[in-house]
C-alpha cells in the first residue's frame, strides 16, 4: 500500500468538517526582510491542506509570530490562538512546515500534541501527515520536538560561546554609558566635552559627601544643575542631552562600573521562579576586567559607593543602618539590642507623635511572640550627644578649619559648572550662527530653518544667563575676610553649631555617623538603670550607664529603697502629706526626677495595698472631730445642703477646710458667725431660684 493510502485513511469527515490551521513563523525581523523564500514557503502549506481536502476558504493562516522567537509562547499571541481553537474543538488539521516554526521547547509543543490527541486533530509538515492518537506517529512528534529543541541549544551554544571569548578579552562591544566616547579604533576615551567630565565627577564627589543619592539630587537641584544622558536610540554614536536631576539617573551611575575603569559581562541574570531580571552581587559576576576604560573613580571607591548604597536601604534585617531621617531619634539605624543582637526600630508616642521609642520587635513581628525590649529615646539621644560633643571637643579648631575649606572648594566648584554650561549654550549659538551664515541666500527653506535654529539658540543662552544672575544672587559664592572669621569663631564652639536653629536632625545624625559605628543597647543588664555601649568608628568601645526615668517604681533604681522607707513612714502614722514631705527632705526623687506629693503617696499605698492613716477621733454620730471642727456630713446636715454642694463651693473659695492627701476625710474650722452667713446664702439661692420658676 502506498503512503497516499495511509495518509487518506488517518482523514475522516469529522476531521474536514472542522477548519484547517496554517501555522507561520520566523525567528526574527531581519529573517522576514531577508529570507522572503522561507516566508513564502510556508505560505504555500495552504495548497498542502488543499490536497487533503480542505476547501480553501476553510483554511486559515496565523501569521501574527512573524518576527517572533518559538522559545517561549509567552509574546506569542498566533500560537496562543492556534492553543485555544484547538481547545475549543474547532481545528482539524493544524499545518506547519516542520515542527520548529511550532515550538522551540518540549512543554509548548507537548502541549500541542496533547491537545491535538484529545480533540482528533491531525498534525502535518512539509512531508507527512500525523494523528497524535497513534503510537508510532506520537513517538516521531515526540522525537522531532526534542530535535527542535536541541536544534536551538546548540545554535545558542556556539553563538554565546563566541561571545563570551570575546567579553572576556574585554572586547565584546556594550552600549557606552554617558561620559565615554568610543574612537573608530574600538578604543574607549572620556567624553571630549568638558562638562560632561566636571558635572560626573561632581556626582561622585557629591555622593561621598552626602552619602545618598538622593540627596546629591537635591543638591544639584538646589543650584539648578542639569546631568548628562545618553539615551541608546538609534546607530551610534549617541548624541549628550541634558536633563533634569533624577534620583534613578543618579543612582545608575553610581552602580555603573565603567565608571570605575571596569568591564562587566552578565552582571544582570533572568531569575527563572520570579521571571524578572535581578542584578547580581560583585563577587558573582561572570566576567570583569578591570582597567578596561579611563576611570572617573577608582574600583574601591566604586566598591565602597555599592556598599554605602546598600546600606542606604531599610533594612534592619540585612544589616543596613539606612539613610538618616527627619526625625528626633538621634540613634536611627545604628541602635542595637543588647538582648538578642537586632537592629532596633524607631516608633514616635506623645500627643504630637514626636516622642521617639527604639523598640526591637522582630520576634513579635515574625513569630507573633513578646518585643524583646524597648528603650526611650530622649534620655540615652541626650547622653550620646554629650558624650560625642565633649569627645570632639579637642578637634572643633580643626573641624572649624576644615569646613571653611570645604565652603570654598564648594563656591569654585559650583562657579566652574556654571561656567561650563554657560560655554556650552554659547557654543551652541555660535555654531547655529556659522551654520546660518554659511547657506546660500538662495535657499530660503533651509535658510528660515537655520534662522529659527538660530533664534531658539540665543534664548537659550539669554535665558541660562539669567537663570545664572538669579543662582548668583542667591548664593553668594565669595568668602571675605568677615566671614572667614565667623566661620572660624562658630566651628571653636561645636555644641552652638550642634544646637543651632538651622542644623536639622539629618545633618546631626550624619555627624554622629562620622564618629560613632553603632550603640549597643540593653535594659535588663543593669536593674534599675539602662547600659549601651558606643561602638566608635576608629574601632575603640566605652560602656555607659544611666538611669531609667519614666518607669514603674517595681524597675525603678530606688524603688527598693523608696518602697521601704514609705511602708516605714506609714507605720509610725503619718499622713499623705508628710511622707512627701520627709522623702523631698531626704533627697528621693521620683521615677520622673520630680518630687514627691501626697497623691504620688497615695497612688504608691493604694498600689501596696496601705489602707489611710486616721488623722484623729470623730464624734458618735460622725458629724464633727473631737476639737469641734465639722466633717463633710457635719457641714450638709448644718447647712442642708448635699455633697456636691459642698465639694463645688470648695472649689469656688466659699468653704474653706483642709485634708491630708486624696480620700482623706476633710476638717471644717467653721465658726457660729461663718455657719450663720453660709446658711443665709442658702435661703436666698433658694428664694431667687423659687422667684425664677414662677415667672
Amino acid at each position: 500500500m502506498t503512503s497516499d493510502y495511509w495518509t487518506n485513511a488517518k482523514i475522516t469527515p469529522t476531521q474536514q468538517a472542522k477548519l484547517a490551521y496554517v501555522y507561520i513563523r520566523q525567528s526574527s525581523l531581519s529573517q522576514v526582510l531577508q529570507h522572503g523564500e522561507s516566508t513564502e514557503l510556508q505560505y504555500r502549506l495552504v495548497e498542502r491542506a488543499v490536497g487533503f481536502g480542505w476547501p480553501r476558504e476553510r483554511v486559515h493562516v496565523i501569521d501574527d509570530d512573524l518576527g517572533k522567537s518559538g522559545t517561549s509562547s509567552t509574546d506569542r499571541h498566533g500560537f496562543q490562538t492556534l492553543i485555544a481553537e484547538v481547545g475549543l474543538g474547532r481545528v482539524g488539521l493544524v499545518l506547519s512546515f516542520d515542527a520548529s516554526r511550532l515550538a522551540r521547547n518540549n512543554s509548548d509543543w507537548y502541549q500541542l500534541i496533547d491537545l491535538c490527541s484529545m480533540f482528533g486533530v491531525l498534525i502535518a509538515d512539509g512531508e507527512h501527515l500525523y494523528d497524535p492518537r497513534l503510537y508510532h506517529d506520537r513517538l516521531l512528534l515526540g522525537l522531532t520536538g526534542m530535535m527542535s529543541e536541541a536544534e536551538i541549544h546548540h545554535l545558542k551554544r556556539r553563538m554565546h560561546a563566541g561571545a563570551l571569548q570575546k567579553a572576556e578579552r574585554g572586547a565584546l562591544h556594550h552600549h557606552l554609558p554617558v561620559g565615554f566616547a568610543r574612537q573608530r579604533d574600538g578604543s574607549v576615551i572620556l567624553n571630549p566635552d568638558a562638562e560632561v567630565q566636571s558635572r560626573l565627577r561632581l556626582i561622585f564627589t557629591k555622593f561621598a559627601e552626602l552619602g545618598s543619592a538622593r540627596a546629591v539630587r537635591t543638591y544639584l537641584a538646589r543650584a539648578h544643575l542639569l546631568i548628562p544622558a545618553c539615551p541608546p536610540h538609534g546607530p551610534a554614536p549617541h548624541n549628550t542631552i541634558w536633563t533634569l536631576p533624577k534620583s534613578s539617573a543618579i543612582l545608575r551611575i553610581l552602580h555603573n562600573p565603567a565608571y570605575a575603569g571596569a568591564y562587566v559581562h552578565g552582571q544582570r541574570t533572568v531569575d527563572p521562579a520570579r521571571q524578572c531580571i535581578r542584578e547580581l552581587p560583585v563577587e558573582q559576576w561572570p566576567i570583569c576586567v578591570q582597567n578596561v576604560y579611563p576611570a572617573y573613580i577608582s574600583w574601591e571607591t566604586y566598591l565602597a559607593n555599592r556598599k554605602r548604597l546598600q546600606t542606604n536601604r531599610n533594612l534592619y534585617s540585612g544589616n543596613s543602618q539606612g539613610v538618616p531621617g527627619k526625625g528626633k531619634a538621634l540613634l536611627q539605624g545604628i541602635i542595637i539590642c543588647g538582648s538578642c543582637g537586632r537592629h532596633m526600630g524607631v516608633s514616635y508616642s506623645g500627643p504630637q507623635g514626636d516622642y521617639p521609642v527604639y523598640r526591637c520587635a522582630a520576634d513579635a513581628h515574625d513569630y507573633g511572640g513578646k518585643s524583646c525590649q524597648e528603650v526611650r529615646g530622649p534620655g540615652i539621644d541626650t547622653v550620646v550627644e554629650q558624650i560625642v560633643l565633649a569627645t570632639l571637643e579637642p578637634e572643633q579648631i580643626r573641624l572649624a578649619v576644615d569646613a571653611l575649606e570645604q565652603l570654598e572648594l564648594e563656591a569654585t566648584t559650583l562657579e566652574t559648572q556654571w561656567q561650563l554650561r554657560l560655554e556650552r549654550v554659547r557654543f551652541e549659538a555660535q555654531r547655529a550662527q556659522r551654520q546660518y551664515h554659511a547657506v546660500e541666500p538662495e535657499k530660503r527653506l533651509v535658510a528660515r530653518h537655520l534662522e529659527q535654529l538660530w533664534e531658539e539658540k540665543l534664548r537659550a543662552v539669554e535665558a541660562t544667563e539669567q537663570e545664572y544672575t538669579t543662582w548668583r544672587q542667591e548664593h553668594r559664592t565669595e568668602i571675605t575676610a568677615d566671614d572667614r572669621h565667623a566661620i572660624l569663631a562658630i566651628g571653636e564652639n561645636l555644641p552652638r553649631v550642634w544646637h543651632a536653629s538651622t542644623t536639622t536632625m539629618v545633618d546631626r545624625k550624619h555627624l554622629l555617623r562620622l564618629v560613632v559605628k553603632e550603640v549597643i543597647a540593653d535594659q535588663r543588664r543593669l536593674p534599675g538603670k539602662l547600659w549601651f555601649q558606643l561602638n566608635w568608628q576608629t574601632g575603640a568601645r566605652s560602656e555607659h550607664e544611666l538611669v531609667r526615668y519614666g518607669v514603674s517604681y517595681h524597675h525603678y533604681i530606688d524603688g527598693d529603697r523608696i518602697e521601704a522607707r514609705i511602708r516605714q513612714l506609714y507605720a509610725e502614722r503619718k499622713t499623705d502629706k508628710q511622707i512627701a514631705a520627709t522623702l523631698n527632705a531626704e533627697g528621693y526623687r521620683t521615677t520622673r526626677d520630680g518630687v514627691f506629693h501626697a497623691h504620688t503617696i497615695w497612688f504608691l499605698r493604694k498600689e501596696w495595698k496601705l489602707a489611710s492613716i486616721k488623722v484623729g477621733e470623730m464624734t458618735a454620730n460622725g458629724l464633727r472631730w473631737q476639737d469641734g471642727a465639722y466633717t463633710i456630713r457635719g457641714v450638709m446636715q448644718a447647712l442642708a445642703i448635699d455633697k456636691s454642694t459642698v465639694h463645688h463651693w470648695i472649689q469656688q473659695g466659699r468653704l474653706h477646710g483642709e485634708h491630708d492627701g486624696p480620700y482623706m476625710p476633710w476638717r471644717f474650722p467653721l465658726t457660729q458667725h461663718q455657719i450663720r452667713m453660709l446658711r443665709r446664702s442658702v435661703r436666698c439661692t433658694k428664694h431667687r431660684t423659687a422667684r425664677s420658676s414662677d415667672r
